[in-house]
């Protein structure tokens, strides 16, 4: 499955962004959904998760609180709205897909390319 991410960009921070994923040609049904990041020089952190078709979510509590995570089973896509943001944030954000419900990276068969978000201060 190729999952496209895409909506990054070079905010400041307190500022909002809205990260989007696409999967053309494939469904997401019963598929976890869940967006990873990685900052410079850092490992790969889970950020949220949404299971199918739409609950539980669960977050890391670096997000919780800032980011909401969303999926359009309709459309087929995944967001992330993230608000608030940090120069913490900063990193390549990475939308992926499992059949588990997990915040382990090594349950995910399916990834998209990333996104570049960089919140300066």
């Amino acid at each position: 499955v190729q999952l496209q991410a895409s909506g990054g960009g070079l905010v400041q921070a307190g500022g909002s962004l809205r990260l989007s994923c696409a999967a053309p040609g494939r469904t997401f049904d019963s598929y976890t959904l869940a967006w990873f990041r990685q900052a410079p020089g850092k490992e790969r952190e889970f950020v949220a998760a949404v299971s199918w078709p739409g609950m539980p979510l669960l977050y890391s509590g670096s997000v919780k609180g800032r980011f909401t995570i969303y999926r359009d089973n309709a459309k087929n896509t995944l967001s992330l709205q993230m608000n608030s943001l940090k120069p913490e944030d900063t990193a390549v954000y990475y939308c992926a897909a499992s059949l588990r419900y997990s915040r382990d990276d090594s349950e995910y068969n399916y990834w998209g390319q990333g996104t570049l978000v960089t919140v300066s201060s």
